[in-house]
């Protein structure tokens, strides 16, 4: 009874595990059944980019799809190139280019500055100038018309304004020195990007020079055109104080005349 009772457990551990094993096996066939329709799905859109080729400019899949692997000498042609340009990017001439470009960098960036400075200082000479000019204009035209007081007060404003030129004109003096030195730098990195290959630098250097030079001119003939206003406005300014000096003595003489014949 029990020898007969041991053989049905072990019937019943057999039917158990044969059951877990189909169970197992019905899993794996979806699971191959599965990967077979992905592949075909890859399959079916490798055939539509075949039909279709993508553009230039994207990955070139069909290709891809029709070689299914990927051979090893290929793979390491393509990871052998960026050392390869890193071994020629690290020769002499190559680093001394690059220094060059640097330099060419920096005095570019210098030569802005210092013409940023220039030209704003030349452009607030020019100011100074003009308003300088109006008020000896001013004075001109009320002379022999302004009290004592009147011909202090604007004189006061006149001298202070001379002073505001004065500080201008130094700080364009100032402000030029820097610029000089700009161009000396960008003229001797130009010939040095040049003569190590960095052609491109050279070029943008030297049209940078070309337009900062054209620009400080343009002022600096304004600031030109203004001080020779100014001079003319004083050369005005001391002929009619002579002719109000003149149209003063000569009645004062005929008066001193007339008291002599009395």
């Amino acid at each position: 009874m029990q020898a007969f009772r041991n053989c049905g457990l072990c019937a019943s551990g057999s039917l158990l595990k044969s059951r877990a094993d189909f169970l197992v096996a019905r899993r794996n066939l979806a699971v191959l059944r599965l990967s077979a329709a992905c592949v075909q799905l890859l399959k079916d859109k490798a055939n539509v980019f075949c039909r279709n080729p993508a553009p230039q400019h994207l990955l070139r899949l069909p290709e891809v799809a029709r070689s299914n692997r990927v051979t090893f000498s290929l793979a390491s042609s393509l990871c052998a190139v960026p050392f390869t340009q890193q071994a020629e990017n690290l020769s002499h001439e190559s680093l001394i280019r690059r220094a060059s470009c640097l330099v060419t960098d920096s005095a570019n960036t210098y030569l802005s500055q210092t013409t940023l400075a220039l030209v704003d200082a030349l452009t607030q000479y020019a100011k100074e100038l003009h308003t300088l000019i109006a008020l000896q204009k001013r004075y001109i035209n009320s002379i022999g018309k302004l009290t004592p007081a009147e011909e202090d007060s604007i004189w006061q404003v006149i001298i202070e304004q001379r002073v505001e030129v004065s500080d201008r004109l130094e700080a364009c003096k100032r402000f030029e020195s820097n610029w000089m030195n700009a161009i000396n730098i960008c003229e001797l990195s130009a010939d040095a990007a040049y003569n190590s290959g960095a052609e491109h630098a050279c070029t943008a250097t030297k049209t940078n020079l070309q337009v900062a030079q054209s620009k400080v001119e343009e002022l600096r003939k304004i600031s030109k055109e203004a001080d020779k206003k100014l001079a003319e406005t004083k050369a005005e300014e001391i002929q009619r104080m002579a002719e109000f000096a003149s149209s003063i003595s000569i009645p004062d003489l005929e008066n001193e005349a007339y008291l002599r014949e009395d």
